[in-house]
């Protein structure tokens, strides 16, 4: 009885025991809403910890795992009728990323099978057990794409944005470990000069026997722009930033940019700016959608395509590598060919003009698009080996699989540890900065210093005499009283609670 309500699939959910419906059912769902909590409260730890550039982050992350689940709904839902769609025989045959056996030693496999069953069954084992297949063959073609070719596509965009998602996370955390260890760098200059404004007016430097000129320039790039470049590409694999280039290229953004705040914390503003990056970095925009698409269009048999990109992401990463290194070179020859003697600290000059197109933001979209190909790399070899195996004619020759997993190695490790870093000091070094950042960063110090004074004057009682001149007229009120303000609701509001 039970067989002869099965479909030619298997069982339908009609004769399938609801105690299995049940446990499937609850199984998922369950692991969908542990999933859901953990990035709850992972976002509320954010939120706590006033780390709002990667809640935001997070929030991307949660965009990509909703556009997954569309993916993946259109996929289910739309599968039986993409099946149906029939396309001629010929036309199924050409551009296969494996070559096709030969067709007459399946007719011999499927007759000698045929001998040993009854009714001449062996070509129906053979075949796939879809209705899609039976209806395109009825008008002697083949399906665009069977239901077994579909379901590992589906698997595959999967794959790819969870080791996407995954690599960049990795990425931006050893990067962040290795801009951490410059903070000894940022409480050394805050040491040594307590306002760069008043020795500026009394010191004298060489330039010549600066550290930054002598280490960026001198011997180096004055002679030969050729050798400038070389030893910008070397540099970008050892020392990528030095003690002295931190120094001065911080001075020269607080002398550029906050001249009034001499103490200003450099570290953290590009801390707080490669976390506002992380947010673009992680995500998957529309043209790398596209090039998902025509990497699987030129993946068919002969051209071993995805050897060939896997040098995408390598010579990309030693550009980026490369330049960024060259521009604080750079500003090295800018100050050298100026000036023989300064008074004060050395101050270089950041401005758009060194970077490619003066866009110093092409620089992230390049760094996005290096670790999604890369990405996407070790996607697709992952797919491969689980779906198909090893030995699979998709995998490709053993002379080209290790070499794709040595690059693709080395550009992770790179890219981590010195790309990245190199990017989130090199490009402060624009004509412009983060004004977002730049405005959170004095408000969150302007409401710590309006909630400390707040505490003093209640514990001293003090009030400011009735003749107390004022610049803030009766009518107007000063941005740090209206920050108190806020303070005081929120405390008000915590207390009441």
């Amino acid at each position: 009885m039970v067989v002869g309500n099965m479909s030619e699939g298997g069982t339908t959910i009609e004769y399938t025991p609801t105690w299995v419906v049940a446990v499937v059912c609850s199984v998922i769902v369950f692991i969908s809403l542990v999933a859901e909590r953990i990035l709850h409260f992972f976002g509320k730890y954010l939120k706590k910890k006033n780390q709002k550039p990667l809640f935001e982050a997070l929030q991307k992350i949660k965009e990509e795992l909703m556009l997954l689940g569309f993916i993946s709904l259109l996929l289910t839902v739309f599968q039986d009728r993409i099946a149906k769609i029939c396309i001629s025989k010929d036309l199924a045959h050409q551009w296969l990323p494996c070559k096709e056996k030969k067709e007459v030693t399946i007719e011999h496999f499927q007759t000698l099978f045929s001998s040993f069953l009854p009714n001449g069954n062996g070509r129906r084992l053979l075949a796939e057990p879809a209705d899609s297949t039976a209806y395109c063959t009825t008008k002697g073609k083949v399906p665009l794409l069977s239901t077994t070719a579909l379901h590992h596509l589906h698997i595959f965009i999967f794959v790819l944005a969870v080791v996407h998602v995954t690599f960049s996370a990795l990425t931006i955390v050893f990067g962040s470990t290795k801009i951490h260890q410059w903070k000894n760098w940022e409480d050394y200059a805050k040491d040594m000069e307590d306002d760069p404004e008043g020795v500026v007016k009394t010191k004298i430097t060489q330039v010549q026997e600066h550290d930054f000129i002598k280490g960026r320039f001198l011997g180096i790039g004055k002679n030969s722009e050729i050798q400038g470049w070389v030893y910008s590409f070397f540099k970008q694999f050892y020392g990528s930033v030095t003690k002295s280039d931190y120094i001065t290229l911080r001075l020269g953004f607080i002398m550029t940019h906050c001249r009034g705040n001499p103490k200003f914390n450099f570290h953290n503003y590009m801390m707080r700016a490669l976390e506002a990056d992380f947010k673009k970095v992680v995500g998957i925009s529309w043209y790398l959608w596209a090039f998902v698409a025509i990497f699987l269009l030129l993946n068919f048999v002969g051209w071993h395509t995805y050897f060939w990109i896997a040098f995408i992401p390598f010579i990309l990463l030693l550009a980026v590598g490369t330049k960024l290194e060259h521009i604080i070179t750079q500003l090295a020859q800018e100050v050298a060919e100026r000036h023989m003697v300064v008074t004060g600290e050395l101050v270089v000059q950041p401005s758009d003009n060194h970077f490619w197109f003066n866009r110093p933001r092409l620089v992230l979209r390049l760094i996005h698009i290096i670790l999604f190909q890369n990405s996407f790399e070790m996607a697709f070899f992952a797919w491969i080996w689980v779906q198909y195996g090893f030995n699979s004619c998709m995998m490709g020759q053993v002379r080209f699989i290790i070499p794709r997993l040595v690059i693709g190695v080395f550009v992770q490790f790179v890219c981590s540890y010195s790309t990245l870093p190199l990017y989130a000091f090199v490009t402060q070094m624009g004509s412009s900065y983060k004004k977002a950042i730049f405005e959170e960063h004095i408000q969150e110090g302007l409401v710590g210093w309006a909630r400390k004074a707040r505490k003093k004057n209640k514990g001293s009682g003090l009030k400011r005499p009735s003749n107390e001149s004022s610049q803030v007229g009766p009518k107007e009120e000063s941005p740090l009283v209206f920050e108190m303000d806020k303070v005081n609701g929120k405390e008000s509001s915590s207390s009441a609670v």
